[in-house]
């Protein structure tokens, strides 16, 4: 492994801004131990920025959501979905408890067949 004083300063570009930064022989010694070959193409600010507007996932549109009421315990809720009269509207709590239980992969059973179509018939003509 290199020591610090194996590497120079150097002067980059910032992509974003196009001011001139300072990559250290330091920050070159940090980058080389984690195993990254790239030098960094934003200034220190630039990538602060670039973070900070990437946390919380800014950058993806909102689900829009609808307000209804819980079928089974009367609350209010909302749900990312339009509600139609037709069909049940559950909060959090209450489609948890509906939710049916994780299927549990068949043992040796890797044909890619659909398993037993009366159950998918049946779960069909309830809804």
């Amino acid at each position: 492994m290199m020591s610090n004083e194996d590497y120079q300063d150097r002067i980059l570009t910032c992509r974003d801004c196009g001011n001139e930064f300072t990559f250290t022989a330091g920050e070159q010694a940090f980058f080389a131990s984690k195993g990254l070959t790239n030098a960094p193409s934003r200034c220190p600010s630039c990538r602060s920025a670039r973070r900070n507007s990437q946390s919380g996932y800014s950058s993806r549109p909102r689900t829009e959501r609808y307000e209804a009421i819980c079928a089974e315990c009367g609350q209010p809720t909302s749900v990312p979905f339009m509600p139609r009269e037709d069909r049940p509207v559950y909060c959090d709590d209450c489609f948890q408890a509906h939710r049916p239980a994780p299927r549990t992969p068949r043992s040796g059973s890797y044909s890619g067949g659909r398993g037993n179509r009366g159950d998918y018939r049946e779960r069909r003509e309830r809804w």
